[in-house]
């Protein structure tokens, strides 16, 4: 019997001298390895990624981007969108159809909050913002009429329009998902460690160039029209997870004493009016992060928190303000480990 033992640690401590020699070359290769990063624009806004490799992989990073851009973009006259706007009927790639699918999926979780059809009536309150002459009654029931998620579906390769005059916008989905290309890019290059940001739209996998895990800091909602305050109300652990946050503080018009959000309601036409003023979202991918995010700030504080608390891998962070006009905050239980301060 002792014999048998002895011959047993024998064949074991070989193995053991691998996996330490192993775990000291992973370790050293993670001190060694340098850090990249690269920024650029895309979707009319910044992007930033940083990434541990010993390549620069900004020429595949932008070749990704454009790919997205080809499909979603509402500023690019040849892209997916764009023709099927104009009334045409382009084969679909299956980026476009993985993309409206979730949209999909969203707008039926959402009891149809996050609506990819509600483009005519942003436009309409957006130049109404602009001009100081806000859409009509009759005109935000016009517009109605070509608004609706459900009436819009993939048939194969086509997308079947069941209103002619329904215009799809993905700008709501579409940042998130350009997150998760790049995410998916990174991953296929077996890269560990890194950050994907599009104008907001965060993931990050493994640790940071410090060494330490990621962390990102939620913006106190205050009235900053020029975008110059950055004070933080909160700073989030989102390690290998995704966040996106929505908000109208910046966006908003006053007339006669009123404040209107840039936020559309797809059910009603009229621009939100609720105490929410800000939702970042965690999840598992950017692209459902940034699609609720979008949602909550549609649904408002009380429906949000309704959602957030059935809706299995979903974390909020929701900023709203009170009767006396005083910020307060409201967290899911899972989100209460991620806050780092």
């Amino acid at each position: 019997m002792e014999n048998k033992r002895n011959k047993r640690l024998l064949w074991q401590v070989p193995f053991l001298l691998l996996l330490i020699v192993g775990t000291i070359f992973i370790i050293r290769q993670q001190h060694v390895t340098p850090y990249q990063k690269n920024t650029g624009l895309i979707f009319g806004t910044v992007y930033h990624v940083t990434y541990q490799h010993d390549d620069d992989l900004q020429k595949e990073i932008e070749a990704e981007l454009k790919k997205v851009d080809a499909e979603f973009s509402m500023f690019n006259d040849t892209s997916t969108v764009a023709r099927l706007n104009r009334g045409e009927q382009p084969e679909l790639s299956p980026m476009f159809c993985e993309i409206f699918q979730l949209a999909e999926r969203i707008s039926e979780k959402t009891n149809g909050a996050f609506d990819i059809t509600v483009a005519p009536l942003v436009n309409a309150w957006g130049f109404g913002f602009k001009n100081e002459q806000m859409p009509t009654a009759h005109q935000v029931d016009s517009l109605m009429a070509s608004i609706g998620y459900q009436h819009v579906h993939l048939k194969g390769k086509q997308l079947i329009k069941e209103r002619p005059n329904i215009m799809l916008d993905f700008s709501a989905i579409a940042k998130g998902w350009g997150v998760d290309v790049i995410t998916r890019l990174l991953e296929r290059h077996d890269i560990k460690n890194f950050m994907v940001e599009i104008g907001g739209e965060i993931t990050t996998r493994g640790i940071n160039p410090q060494r330490v895990p990621w962390k990102i800091g939620v913006n106190k909602p205050t009235d900053d029209a020029l975008n110059e305050s950055h004070e933080l109300q909160t700073i989030l652990n989102v390690t290998d997870k995704s966040m996106a946050t929505s908000g109208n503080y910046r966006r908003f018009y006053e007339k006669d004493g009123k404040r209107y959000a840039h936020t559309i309601d797809p059910k009603t036409g009229y621009p939100v009016q609720h105490s929410l003023l800000s939702a970042t979202v965690i999840a598992d991918n950017c692209a459902i992060a940034d699609a609720f995010a979008t949602s909550f700030m549609v649904m408002g504080l009380e429906r949000a928190k309704q959602l957030v608390e059935k809706e299995n891998g979903l974390m909020a962070y929701l900023i709203y303000s009170n009767e006396k006009g005083k910020l307060e905050v409201w967290f899911s239980p899972a989100m209460k480990s991620k806050i780092v301060k």
